[in-house]
Parts: structure tokens; sequence; C-alpha cells
């Protein structure tokens, strides 16, 4: 990661997020692990561009970006779902993977990781 550059900059920026977010949402919707609580959002597609829209907010404005993010916090976006720690763990390794398909730099990445697991708490069991 370049030191001129934000977190934002180095995810390829609004463009780029939105495409990781594309793949995530993908993966997750194919990781046996996870998919029933993301395959119903296929006949959904107005909520599913909602979610993905907060989801790019959320990102963009977490690493820098200059973007306001107007959705839940975390604790109550995930209430009453009992996410698990194994499942916050197949969100995680599908999103690591997404970074690396998109070619993200190694630091960008230790950066996500970061991001991710101090989010763990606020998401997992809620």
């Amino acid at each position: 990661m370049s030191e001129s550059k934000s977190l934002f900059e180095n995810l390829g920026g609004t463009a780029g997020i939105t495409a990781i977010v594309d793949d995530v949402v993908e993966a997750h919707m194919n990781n046996p692990a996870i998919s029933a609580r993301f395959l119903p959002y296929k006949d959904q597609p107005e909520r599913l561009a909602v979610i993905k829209k907060h989801t790019v907010d959320f990102f963009s404005a977490g690493s820098g970006g200059p973007v306001t993010y107007t959705g839940r916090d975390m604790p109550t976006a995930h209430r009453e779902m009992n996410i698990t720690s194994a499942e916050y763990q197949h969100t995680v390794d599908d999103i690591m993977y997404v970074l690396n398909k998109h070619k993200i730099d190694e630091q960008s990445q230790v950066n996500v990781q970061a991001i991710l697991s101090s989010l763990k708490d606020s998401i997992v069991g809620k």
C-alpha cells in the first residue's frame, strides 16, 4: 500500500469496492457453510441492492473514502441473526478470497482483516 494512498483508494475507490462487494455476495451465496443466509436475497433483488449499497458505503467510509455511512450499526443490523463464530469466519474467508481475486495488495488485505476482526464482537451472537 502506498503511503500516500488511503485504503479506500487501494481497494479501487467506489467502483473497486462495489465490484468487491458484488463478488463477496456471490461467494457467500456459493459457500455451503453460509449460503442459506444469503440465497433468499436472490428472490428479493431490491432488498439485495440495498444491502449491497449499505455494505459499499460502510467499507468506503471505514476505509477512508469520502462517503458517509447512514445504515444501521453492526449490532442492530445483525440483531437476532445468531451468527456463529464459524459463520463469521466463513464470511471473512470469502472476503479475503475476493480481495486476492481482485489483486488487492497484501498490506491492504491486512488492513481489511483488522477491520473485520474489530467488527466480530458486534456481529457474532447478536
